[in-house]
């Protein structure tokens, strides 16, 4: 019987490596939801402050872009150039277009559909389109003000663009489109 009874009761050292392992694995699990926390915050803060995912609305960018395509769009570029694609607020609607004239430079669009920046027919390889002119307010030549950009779509004959409803400010504009998910491949 004595046997038994030694084998039951717990000596103190064990019974202190046990409680320190149990404050070991409490101590594990706080660490673990601070870190978890702590990954959830610098998401959200990554993609709510300094990058947006939103899907494009229409066709206006096609072939280039499709409807509901997911765009990574970064919000705080430092130099918008010619040929960037940009997210931004035109007619009252978020929009996706590709910059073709920033400020200072004097767009054109010619009576036979080219469009002329500076006084040079710009050729893109990527548009499939002629560029008309639409029956709009905005007139031709037109020479853009500081912070000002001509924004075109891809797909020129139809989409709304800067053609119809004029320059867009720098401030309207969302972000630059860093790289796009097709969603018809999902």
């Amino acid at each position: 019987m004595k046997k038994r009874k030694e084998e039951v009761s717990v000596s103190p050292e064990r019974s202190i490596k046990r409680k320190r392992r149990k404050a070991l694995d409490r101590r594990d699990v706080r660490s673990f939801i601070v870190r978890l926390i702590g990954l959830i915050l610098f998401v959200i803060l990554l993609f709510y402050v300094i990058f947006r995912i939103i899907p494009v609305p229409n066709d206006d960018m096609r072939p280039t872009l499709r409807a509901r395509d997911l765009q990574l769009v970064y919000r705080y570029p430092s130099e918008l150039w010619n040929n960037d694609v940009v997210v931004y607020e035109g007619g009252g609607k978020t929009r996706t277009g590709r910059i073709v004239a920033r400020p200072g430079d004097t767009v054109e669009i010619t009576e036979d559909d080219q469009l002329m920046v500076n006084g040079s027919v710009v050729s893109e390889g990527n548009i499939y389109y002629s560029t008309p002119a639409y029956d709009s307010d905005v007139t031709y030549p037109l020479t853009l003000g500081e912070n000002e950009y001509f924004i075109l779509s891809d797909y020129r004959e139809g989409a709304k663009d800067s053609r119809q409803f004029g320059p867009v400010q720098r401030n309207q504009i969302i972000g630059k489109v860093l790289t796009v998910l097709r969603r018809s491949g999902l």
